[in-house]
């Protein structure tokens, strides 16, 4: 019979944050261990969280960002919940071979949605026809989410992305996996808390401000942390990726339009879209790496050209270097784009803001060709944003079809991003964590592609 086992995701944590403002995660480490860990290209959610469950690097899951461009469509897809995109085994698949009753419960991990575990929620907003966007979840089982929220509350929604994302949507997250530890005992719990994420990208890793939010997700871990002990569970805590500070956002699509590659449609509402099919080249951006799709083979030496020239992009990678980096995956553009240290990558295709789509100025990680951190800011430009905000919330309320525009576009406002992998030397603050109750698994160094076979050893071997 396997130990139980509760892995808890604090995104961006890194190693040089345990210290004072983490007491509880601290001494979870001083119980056991605690190393920088290994990560993949890209440092992101989506490839991330696919590498840790499955011990492969994106060639091999095909989750080569949180998103890409779906040829066979000519669209791009950001932010997919079906768990039937990753490829390879996961670690409870593995686990279960070992031992059939093995039972998994994950909380707000990604690619939620039909994942083979016995318990999991995620959001899941509901889209009426007349265009309103209503708060809700989906859950396995299906009466689980309302179970939570007769006792939670609805799920914060607003609280988790966006202007107003803060400690209330990890403080539901912890609560609602304490709920299900306790009533359902899991062999394994996967618990993601996202707070972390909202303010080192908006303030950057370098602000003092940023010691409030690593006490309070400090407090929300600390309180899984106790009840997993409590029932005599080993505790893992890891983070997907570290923040570095930015201060500059590269416009690769305004740039791969300025050389005649990418084409934009002027719609009957006056405002511009990404035509992907029609497209020589174009990138699907996200944070500090882009998939560069380039319709042409013999295109694909004169976009890399131009590319190399642009300041503060460190890699151009052919399918060739792709493959060193372990991200050559019939997904991935034919180049791949990183940033250096300072730098992220902007979806920006226009080249007049008052050309820019609707819903450029709203939070929508669906509609937009790329990752968008601007939404994370009301836009300051706004004059009594409050005031516009409520009268935008009385239409929702009253039923009525509403257009929350107020995310700006300066991209110069993001202070923190992440998707590049770390310098060497710059491990304990560039690189995600790995901190692990029991010393009896401990080792030197961690890959991310290591996190499967230990999360089995602890459970089925370890003494």
């Amino acid at each position: 019979m396997p130990r139980r086992l509760v892995v808890i995701n604090v995104v961006g944590l890194s190693y040089d944050m345990l210290g004072p403002d983490t007491p509880n995660l601290s001494q979870l480490a001083r119980e056991g261990f605690a190393r920088p860990m290994g990560t993949v290209l890209p440092a992101v959610t989506c490839s991330a969280q696919s590498t840790i469950l499955t011990g492969l690097l994106p060639r091999e899951h095909g989750i080569v960002a949180n998103g890409w461009y779906f040829r066979d469509l000519s669209e791009v897809w950001l932010w997919r919940q079906s768990n039937r995109l990753v490829q390879g085994e996961r670690v409870y698949d593995a686990a279960r071979r070992r031992d059939p009753n093995y039972s998994v419960a994950k909380m707000f991990w990604w690619f939620n949605m039909y994942a083979d575990v016995n318990w999991s929620v995620t959001p899941r907003p509901c889209y009426p026809a007349d265009g309103r966007k209503l708060f809700d979840s989906y859950s396995e089982p299906a009466e689980l989410k309302d179970e939570l929220q007769s006792r939670l509350g609805v799920f914060p929604l607003l609280k988790f992305w966006g202007p107003g994302a803060d400690i209330e949507s990890s403080r539901w997250i912890a609560d609602a996996s304490i709920e299900v530890m306790r009533k359902s005992n899991p062999s394994l719990t996967l618990v993601y808390l996202p707070h972390l994420d909202y303010n080192l990208q908006r303030l950057g890793p370098s602000d003092s401000r940023v010691r409030a939010d690593i006490r309070a997700i400090d407090a929300e871990a600390g309180k899984v942390i106790k009840a997993a002990r409590e029932s005599g569970a080993e505790v893992i805590v890891l983070s997907e990726y570290a923040i570095t500070d930015v201060d500059r956002p590269i416009h690769i699509n305004r740039i791969l339009r300025e050389h005649g590659f990418l084409s934009a449609r002027r719609e009957i509402s006056g405002w511009e879209t990404l035509d992907c099919g029609a497209s020589r080249a174009f990138a699907v951006t996200d944070h500090q790496l882009a998939h560069v799709y380039v319709r042409r083979p013999e295109d694909v030496p004169q976009v890399a050209a131009v590319l190399k020239q642009v300041a503060g992009i460190e890699h151009v990678l052919d399918r060739q270097a792709q493959a060193e980096f372990g991200i050559d995956h019939e997904r991935s553009g034919e180049l791949v784009v990183a940033s250096d240290r300072r730098s992220w990558f902007t979806y920006y295709f226009w080249l007049d803001d008052t050309l820019a789509p609707d819903y450029a100025r709203t939070v929508d990680i669906h509609r937009k060709p790329g990752y968008d951190p601007v939404e994370l800011f009301v836009d300051p430009n706004l004059k009594f944003p409050k005031l516009k905000i409520a009268s935008r919330l009385a239409k929702k309320l009253l039923g009525f079809r509403y257009y929350m525009d107020v995310i700006g576009l300066d991209a110069q406002i993001v202070k923190g991003s992440h998707g590049r992998l770390p310098d060497v030397g710059h491990e304990a603050s560039d690189a995600p964590v790995f901190i692990c109750s029991s010393k009896s698994v401990e080792t030197d160094a961690i890959p991310m592609t290591a996190v499967k076979e230990l999360m089995l050893r602890l459970q089925f071997e370890a003494h």
